[in-house]
C-alpha cells in the first residue's frame, strides 16, 4: 500500500504474490479450522434423524361414492389451500397431547411441536410431515402417531374434508444432520478466508519501510540520500546479492564485486 498526497494506492499484484508467499500459512490455518469444525461437529452436536409421511388432502364434496368427476384448477387450488388448515390442526395443543399420550414417549406437547414440522409437496395436494429427533426410533413412532390421529381430528373440525396417508415412516437408517463432510468444508474456507483477510491487513497497515522503491514511489518528492545495504550472511535477496556481490568469508571478510569488478 502507497501513500501519496493523502491518496491510497494499493497493489493487487503485489497483493497477490503476498498471498502466494504465504500459501503454507494459509494453507496450515485453514486444515486446523477444518480440524476444529469437524471435532467440535463430532463430539459437541447431538445427531438428528428424520422420520416423514406424506398426506394427500381430499375434498370430499369433489366425489361421491364410486362417482368420478373433472377436477377443475380452482378446485386443486381449494384443496392445495386446505394444506396451511391441516398445518395449523396438526399444531394445536389438543392433537400434540393426543400424540404425547398414544406414543408414550418422554416428550412434552411443546417439545413435540418443535420436532414437527409439515410443508407442501412441489404445492400439490400433498403434505409432508417430518419429525426430527435425536433417537430415530422415536421419530418413526411419532409420525406413524400422527397418520393414526391426523385423520380423525382433521374429520371432527373440517366438514366435508378428509386425508389419507399415502406413505407411512420408516425408519431412518442415516442421520439427518449434522453433516461431517459440509461442515469441514466451510471450517476449511472460513479458516482460509480469515487468515488471507489478516495477512493482507497486517501488510497494508504495516508502516515499516521494506524497499528502496517503497521510499520511491511513496514519497516521489523527497530526495533519497542514500541506502544501507543489506550484509546479512545468507540472504538469498540481499543488496549485495542483487547488485552482483559475494560474501569471500562466511561472517566477514572483503566482498568482491561478480563479472571482474573491483573488491572491497
Amino acid at each position: 500500500m502507497n501513500n501519496t498526497n493523502n491518496e491510497v494506492y494499493i497493489d493487487l499484484r503485489q497483493l497477490f504474490t503476498l498471498l502466494v508467499r504465504k500459501s503454507w500459512l494459509i494453507a496450515v490455518i485453514s486444515i486446523l479450522c477444518a480440524a476444529v469444525v469437524f471435532l467440535w461437529t463430532y463430539f459437541l452436536i447431538t445427531p438428528q434423524y428424520e422420520a416423514d409421511i406424506k398426506v394427500y388432502v381430499n375434498n370430499s364434496s369433489l366425489s361421491l361414492g364410486s362417482a368420478s368427476f373433472s377436477i377443475s384448477s380452482s378446485e386443486i387450488s381449494a384443496a392445495q389451500s386446505l394444506v396451511d388448515t391441516y398445518v395449523v390442526i396438526l399444531n394445536s395443543r389438543s392433537t400434540l397431547d393426543e400424540l404425547v399420550t398414544r406414543t408414550g414417549l418422554d416428550y412434552t406437547s411443546e417439545q413435540l411441536g418443535k420436532m414437527i414440522r409439515a410443508e407442501s409437496v412441489n404445492d400439490t395436494e400433498i403434505f409432508k410431515v417430518t419429525v426430527t429427533s435425536p433417537d430415530p426410533e422415536d421419530s418413526t413412532k411419532i409420525a406413524n402417531a400422527i397418520a393414526l390421529v391426523l385423520p380423525a381430528k382433521i374429520a371432527d373440525t373440517v366438514e366435508g374434508s378428509s386425508v389419507r396417508i399415502v406413505d407411512y415412516a420408516q425408519a431412518p437408517t442415516k442421520m439427518s444432520s449434522p453433516n461431517y463432510t459440509q461442515n469441514t468444508v466451510f471450517g476449511f474456507i472460513i479458516g482460509m478466508l480469515l487468515s488471507s483477510v489478516v495477512i493482507v491487513c497486517l501488510d497494508l497497515f504495516n508502516s515499516s519501510v521494506r524497499s528502496e522503491a517503497y521510499l520511491t514511489e511513496t514519497y516521489p518528492d523527497i530526495p533519497l540520500l542514500t541506502v544501507i545495504p543489506d550484509t546479512a550472511p545468507g540472504k538469498e535477496y540481499g543488496y549485495y546479492k542483487k547488485h552482483g556481490y559475494y560474501k569471500k568469508s562466511r561472517y566477514y571478510g572483503a566482498y568482491t564485486k561478480q563479472d571482474g569488478g573491483e573488491a572491497r
